[in-house]
């Protein structure tokens, strides 16, 4: 079984996942990893609530989806399990589009005659990442005035799953009454 790499061998913005070649064969990426993000929103809907609560990163950096869907799950049982599947909504704002690619290296003794060669490899698909650039939303929540302090703290352990640093905004939705 393949063990995940550190996060810091990823966490710094790379070039978008492409490859340009002579050979129109070799110009295309061969496969996609499956996204490990199951739902990216949550609650009701179709309501407009009149606080949301935005978890902002501090830093330009890539989330793994792993990360992603970690942060969601434990966010939305916070959510769920207080005021059940309508009374809250959440988003995760980010999509994990940037294919992280991995060239394997041998590693022990004579692990050196296996890396000749690779001086400009291009590596092999082993999972999905979005980039995340400073000031950008990456969770949204809305929510009731009464709830703000649950949505602070289900967002604030979403927080703890992301590699990065962030700061949490609320934000007074202005709701238009329908005249009847």
């Amino acid at each position: 079984m393949v063990t995940l790499r550190k996060f810091t061998s990823y966490r710094r913005l790379e070039r978008p996942y492409t490859r340009i070649s002579k050979y129109k064969k070799l110009s295309y990426v061969k496969t996609s990893p499956h996204k490990n993000v199951v739902r990216f929103t949550m609650g009701d809907i179709k309501r407009k609530f009149p606080y949301t609560l935005n978890l902002i990163s501090k830093s330009d950096l890539q989330i793994r989806d792993n990360s992603l869907e970690s942060a969601r799950m434990t966010a939305n049982k916070v959510l769920e399990s207080n005021l059940g599947p309508t009374g809250y909504f959440f988003r995760i704002r980010v999509y994990p589009f940037h294919i992280l690619r991995e060239n394997p290296l041998a590693q022990g003794a004579g692990a050196d005659r296996f890396s000749t060669g690779m001086a400009h490899s291009f590596g092999k698909p082993m999972g999905n990442a979005a980039q995340v650039e400073r000031g950008q939303i990456i969770i949204e929540v809305g929510i009731d005035k009464e709830h703000i302090e649950l949505a602070k703290k289900a967002l604030t352990r979403a927080k703890t799953k992301l590699p990065c640093s962030c700061i949490i905004e609320i934000k007074e939705n202005k709701i238009t009454a329908l005249a009847e």
